[in-house]
């Protein structure tokens, strides 16, 4: 029978740690692929990495897993930043590192300006690195756009140099060489990708990720102004525009497949409970909410949407039905999340040893925070949802 569900991997601490797979992972997709060597489910793979290209990360996977994965099935913190048309004319700064400007270009933005070109236009402004000060005084820049957005792709290298350069755009008002004359607020708008404080490689503890830098960003913006940062959309889990643009993907992968029963649950596995779990429960909640509402347009507003243009894209340009009705949250034990770690079961947990790793955005909800299932890996987590389907 045609499976009426779908997966949404995680690949961090699920798939691979670092460069290695995760043995249960090819065993998952064995089972997966059934004895013919081509998916029998569709799988979206839901990944917060972003330093790459979909084709890379593709190629990665495929290795990992023991079977052919194309670029369509992967979902990186940045991919739904293409439904975010209104800043693609737009002079845009972009920060992180891998092929930001390919990345940025193949997501249909035309003019791109990297952190590393706004330093060469204006040399006096990175200075914490004494070897990278100019021995002399730079002749005047010209000609240089002015900057109308910053799009933070993912976590940079010189943190110190990344930081001192977006907040000069912020404070100038896309105009870094500039006089500082009145602070502009609203700022220039900040579309973030990634807001993971941590993540799984090799080594035995959690590494920074891009929520760390985000943390760094939004203190000392507000340490110098008075005033808070403000985002014109969070993307990547657990951002809802993220599960609702997996949900379109997967319900292209069932009609490639000829798949003709409609996709009615989704089973999102994961191994962080901030970014996987949170992210799968509060989609949950809003197919929940959508399907209480289904005669009003569109999703109810949430306080975790990030903002109006978020929602908007939540729609997807209408291309997206409503078939689905639920994603269950599968959590696993091969990554961040280990047995015998607490999750925080109230806001004063945060004083204490179980703290909120969320962005300051999202709220704290220990009900999010609480996956539909825990299993031991991947495959378990497969052999699972196959039960709930009573699939073979």
């Amino acid at each position: 029978q045609p499976p009426a569900f779908g997966f949404l991997f995680d690949v961090d601490g699920v798939l691979v740690r670092g460069s290695q797979p995760v043995p249960a992972a090819r065993r998952a997709f064995q089972r997966l692929a059934g004895g013919g060597g081509r998916l029998r489910v569709p799988v979206v793979f839901l990944t917060n990495a972003g330093n790459c290209l979909r084709s890379a990360k593709a190629r990665e996977l495929s290795q990992a897993v023991g079977l052919q994965v194309s670029p369509e099935q992967v979902i990186l913190s940045h991919s739904p930043l293409q439904l975010f048309r209104q800043f693609h004319e737009r002079y845009m700064l972009v920060a992180g590192q891998g092929p930001l400007e390919e990345n940025a270009y193949n997501l249909g933005f035309k003019h791109v300006i990297t952190i590393e070109a706004l330093r060469r236009a204006y040399p006096l402004l990175d200075m914490v690195d004494l070897s990278r000060r100019p021995k002399e005084l730079p002749p005047p820049t010209t000609g240089f756009p002015t900057i109308e957005g910053v799009i933070l792709f993912g976590e940079p290298v010189r943190w110190e140099t990344s930081l001192q350069l977006i907040t000069d755009v912020l404070l100038s008002n896309g105009n870094p060489g500039a006089e500082l004359q009145d602070v502009p607020y609203p700022h220039l708008p900040i579309l973030a990708c990634n807001m993971d404080l941590l993540w799984m490689a090799e080594a035995k503890m959690p590494r920074f990720g891009h929520g760390t830098f985000l943390l760094c960003l939004e203190s000392i913006y507000k340490k110098v102004t008075g005033r808070e940062l403000k985002y014109e959309a969070l993307i990547g889990k657990p951002s809802p525009v993220t599960y609702r643009y997996a949900q379109y993907l997967i319900q292209q992968q069932a009609q490639k497949q000829g798949c003709k029963a409609p996709i009615q649950r989704l089973y999102a596995v994961g191994d962080n409970p901030m970014s996987d779990i949170y992210g799968a429960n509060l989609y949950n909640n809003y197919l929940k909410s959508a399907r209480q509402n289904q005669g009003q347009a569109g999703l109810q507003r949430s306080p975790q949407a990030a903002s109006a243009q978020a929602e908007l894209s939540l729609e997807l340009r209408n291309d997206c039905n409503n078939s689905v009705e639920s994603c269950e949250s599968i959590l696993v034990c091969t990554g961040v999340y280990r047995h015998n770690s607490d999750l925080p079961k109230t806001p004063e947990a945060q004083t204490g040893e179980a703290v909120f790793h969320g962005h300051r955005d999202f709220c704290f909800d220990p009900s999010l925070l609480e996956p539909s299932y825990i299993v031991q890996d991947v495959d378990e987590a497969v052999q699972l949802a196959f039960e709930r389907e009573n699939w073979s």
